[in-house]
């Protein structure tokens, strides 16, 4: 399924894998929140709730789109977090994986906490 993720200063587009919260954020869209920024992760909260994936994770690639179970939340890191080790994207949790963002993920350093962001449907 593909998704758009739109916020004042930008948009992006993504692929969600066919995963169980995949599809959980799919039948919960569209959805808007309030944006967090956490070093180089974007994350808001959504309507979902489910649990740990198979196979979690807690390191990524940048422009990962991340399932946060613990907070309900979207995770979006484009770049370290605090809990980094060198350049990597650490989550401060495992999170289930649900896709991947198209083009740059860096775009999403524009969105500041507080901002408006919205997911549907592409």
């Amino acid at each position: 399924m593909r998704i758009r993720i739109k916020w004042s200063r930008g948009e992006t587009t993504g692929t969600l894998d066919d995963t169980p919260t995949a599809r959980l954020l799919a039948e919960a869209l569209p959805v808007t929140s309030t944006a967090n920024t956490w070093g180089a992760e974007v994350y808001f909260e959504v309507p979902v709730k489910a649990k740990l994936d198979a196979n979690p994770k807690q390191v990524v690639d940048a422009g990962t789109i991340c399932f946060w179970v613990q907070g309900s939340s979207l995770a979006l890191p484009y770049g370290p977090t605090p809990v980094s080790e060198g350049n990597e994207c650490r989550l401060v949790t495992a999170v289930n994986v649900l896709g991947k963002l198209d083009g740059d993920p860096k775009e999403l350093a524009s969105i500041r906490d507080g901002d408006s962001i919205t997911v549907e449907s592409a």
